[in-house]
Formats: C-alpha cells, sequence, structure tokens
C-alpha cells in the first residue's frame, strides 16, 4: 500500500534515475541535489524539488542564458511560485479555489478564472473523445476511496453506486468563464489533466526566464524544455526519459525514450493502490461503475510536443481504461501523439512512432 508520505519519499529516489536515464555524466554536486552534470564541462545543473498537487515536483536547470546558480535559482523559484498558483486555483480540496467553489455552489454559476474555464473546457472535449471513459466529474466516486490511508477500506456498492449516478461530464455547463452543474451533487476532479497544464505553463515561465534546456518532472508528468547540452556546450541532443518499471516501488525503469523540447506523460494503476482480502485496488477508476478499472493494461505513456502535457495527461488516463486495443487505436487515429503500453504480463505495446529503448 502506497500512503501519501510513502509515495513522496518514492518518487524522490525516482527523480535522479530518470535525470541519469539522460545520459548527463555526474558529477558530485549535481548528484546531491537530485540531478546529474549537463555534459558541459564547466556547467552543472541546477535542481530543486518541491510537493505540490500529492506528488514530488522536480524541476532542473540544465542551461540557460547567462547560466549561474543564482540565476538558475531564481527560475525555479518563479516556476514553483506557479505550481502554488495553479494548486491554490485547482485543487478540489483547497477552500476558495475555483473547483471548489464550482463543487459547493448546489447548481448555482460561478465565475472562474481564465485557466480554469479553459481546462474544464479541455476535460469535457477529452469527455467527448474518449467517449466518457474519460470524466472530471468523476470527483463523488472518488470521495468513497482512500488510497492514502494506513487502514484504506472498499466503498459500501451502494453508497458507490449512488456517486456514480453523478458522475457524467455533459452536466457541467460553460459559458465564457461561468460554470453552472446542472447536477449540483455532480463534483469536477481536474485531477487527471491538471498536471500536464501546470507543466505546460511552467514550461512557459521558464522560457520567459531564459531557460534553454531543462526537466520539469510533476510525478509522472515530464517536460523537456530543448535537450541535454552536449559535452561541449556548442549544442543539445535529446534527453533520454526513464519509464518506470510497474509495481518497482519507483526504483527501477523498464526503458528509456528520447525527448527534445517535448512531453512524456505515463500513468498505472501502480501509482496508488493498496490490497484487501488478497485483491489489489487502484486508483483509476471506471467512471461507469466507480470501481477500479479492470483490464489488461498496467501502464501507459504518452509522448508529445512541448506544450501538450495536459493532452497527454488526459490521454494516458483515456488509454488505461479503454485498454491496449483501444487506446492503441486512438492514439494511432491523433495527430501528433505516440504511445506505449505495458500489460499485465509486463509485454509493451507502442505506436510506429514511439522510439522506446527497452534495459538491457
Amino acid at each position: 500500500m502506497h500512503n501519501n508520505i510513502t509515495k513522496a519519499l518514492l518518487t524522490a529516489m525516482l527523480i535522479p534515475i530518470i535525470i541519469t536515464q539522460a545520459g548527463c555524466s555526474s558529477k558530485t554536486g549535481a548528484a546531491a541535489q537530485g540531478g546529474t552534470a549537463s555534459g558541459a564541462a564547466s556547467t552543472e545543473p541546477y535542481s530543486k524539488q518541491s510537493f505540490y498537487f500529492d506528488t514530488v515536483c522536480a524541476i532542473t536547470v540544465y542551461d540557460m542564458e547567462n547560466m549561474s546558480q543564482a540565476n538558475a535559482d531564481a527560475a525555479i523559484e518563479d516556476a514553483f511560485a506557479m505550481c502554488r498558483k495553479y494548486e491554490q486555483m485547482l485543487s478540489k480540496t483547497i477552500e476558495g479555489s475555483d473547483i471548489w467553489n464550482v463543487n459547493h455552489a448546489e447548481g448555482k454559476p460561478v465565475e472562474v478564472q481564465d485557466d480554469t474555464a479553459k481546462l474544464v473546457q479541455m476535460g469535457i472535449d477529452y469527455g467527448d473523445l474518449s467517449g466518457g471513459c474519460f470524466d472530471i466529474t468523476i470527483g463523488k466516486a472518488e470521495d468513497l476511496w482512500d488510497f492514502h490511508s494506513d487502514n484504506p477500506k472498499v466503498p459500501d456498492k451502494d453508497e458507490l453506486a449512488g456517486a456514480v449516478k453523478h458522475v457524467n461530464y455533459k452536466t457541467i455547463h460553460l459559458s465564457g468563464n461561468t460554470i453552472t452543474m446542472e447536477d449540483p451533487e455532480a463534483e469536477i476532479d481536474l485531477g487527471g489533466i491538471a498536471k500536464g497544464y501546470i507543466a505546460d505553463r511552467v514550461a512557459e515561465e521558464l522560457a520567459k526566464d531564459k531557460v534553454t534546456s531543462a526537466i520539469i518532472s510533476l510525478g509522472g508528468n515530464i517536460e523537456c524544455i530543448g535537450g541535454k547540452p552536449s559535452s561541449d556546450g556548442a549544442s543539445q541532443i535529446p534527453f533520454n526519459i526513464g519509464i518506470e518499471t510497474p509495481f518497482s516501488e519507483m526504483t527501477q525503469v523498464t526503458g528509456s525514450c528520447k525527448v527534445t523540447d517535448g512531453t512524456l506523460v505515463t500513468s498505472g494503476i501502480y501509482e496508488r493502490f493498496f490490497e484487501k482480502d488478497g485483491v489489489r485496488y487502484h486508483h483509476i477508476l471506471d467512471p461507469k461503475t466507480g470501481y477500479p478499472i479492470e483490464n489488461d493494461v498496467v501502464g501507459v505513456t504518452i509522448r508529445s510536443s512541448k506544450g501538450k502535457s495536459a493532452d497527454c495527461d488526459a490521454l494516458s488516463t483515456t488509454c488505461l481504461i479503454l485498454g491496449v486495443d483501444k487506446g492503441m487505436k486512438l492514439i494511432e487515429g491523433l495527430d501528433g501523439f505516440d504511445a506505449l503500453f505495458i500489460d499485465q504480463d509486463n509485454q509493451i505495446s507502442k505506436t510506429s512512432g514511439m522510439e522506446f529503448t527497452p534495459k538491457n
């Protein structure tokens, strides 16, 4: 069972693995900060971690205009300020956030900020694209599950059946920046898409601070600015981003994908789960039943260009729910996205454009 603190610690353990997989030559100072050197002879990357969105977030700057620790630290602090801003805006559980206000308005119209309206519209669009497999009104069903508890329980089936009656993204009415819930008992939860959206905004903020090479890690959401500086510092080569081995307690990678100026988002049933009476219950819920989805997939990784992390976030969850065959068909029908699936037998399936190097 993963509780909140354990999840944070395990994620912190994985961060060096991800950056080491980027192929950087290690220097003692950088490794102590959770990363490795950029490869340039005289420049080390600068890395910091913080905790937002129920996960450890890490930002590593490899290169920027006027690269120095002071400038890199300032850029990272600006980025974390963006994380704080969006957490206060989009969290379902923070009183006074836009989403908290919508969920407690008892069906009355609520005016929200531009970013919230844009993200809710994206959630509605992905509900349509997925045929309802991705549903941002899953909140009421999610409330009945506590994957962070030291003594988790399976919800009462009648309570869960009652909660599922209020899961229907089509009851959200969005007009400009005003959200009205047709079903006053429905609850929006943007957990399946918000981290990706925030990663995109963080990348934009770092670019404003003249960062030209960086890795942003918000849990399973990785966004790369540029590539890794070459050994002579005159050019960049792709980052190699490690993909976690399912159920390895976030300490092993099954292989890696090359990313330059792009995003890689992984969702898995091994991220948050507990076992009860020999049955494993994970946090990816079927909107139709409120129970964890049961199919042939344990993990999905979606890759696209920079600025598409929100899309990759929604698609990774959608594909987990659809299963390998339907998920592959969905991604192959979209432009600019590639996918890798790990099934229950640890077999890997991927779209034709997905570059993946298995670990030897």
